[in-house]
């Protein structure tokens, strides 16, 4: 299963790439939604082998997944593997300059299921795809107007 969707963001790349790489406030927003987060590497510095367990509530039961960066190639962007019962999955974040005050997030997840728990998970994302999409576009559209905002504001 794919899920993509991309934004477009009024800044220029090198601008922008501080903020998809602000590992310490995305944790701290998630802590803020109710996930538990806890990283499990000690690089001091951003790059491949940054790990996290994050456990949060996902359409209705409590999940627990393994984040590790795979890729890290500012400012262009990154790779993250995933894990959990039952799925595995890559997640692409991209950036596109468009022209030199505009740049495009383009962001990708792939799943696969590995087991009968990860079909059944699967599908029930199938079903609400068009629902999920829907609030994954809200959230990065926000994201995209904040980052913006933030960088008119520096």
């Amino acid at each position: 299963m794919i899920f993509e969707t991309k934004e477009d963001i009024n800044a220029p790349l090198e601008r922008v790439f501080p903020y998809i790489a602000d590992f310490a406030g995305f944790e701290r927003s998630a802590l803020r939604r109710g996930a538990e987060v806890k990283r499990l590497d000690t690089l001091n510095s951003p790059g491949p082998g940054m790990k996290w367990d994050l456990k949060f509530l996902l359409r209705g039961k409590r999940r627990e997944f393994r984040l590790e960066m795979a890729q890290y190639d500012p400012p262009n962007g990154m790779r993250f593997h995933t894990t959990t019962i039952g799925v595995d999955g890559v997640m692409h974040v991209d950036l596109i300059a468009l022209s030199r005050t505009s740049t495009r997030m383009n962001i990708k997840l792939e799943m696969q299921a590995n087991n009968l728990t990860g079909r059944l998970l699967l599908q029930s994302l199938k079903i609400a795809k068009s629902s999920i999409a829907g609030r994954v576009n809200t959230k990065l559209y926000e994201f995209a107007r904040g980052t913006e905002e933030r960088l008119r504001s520096a």
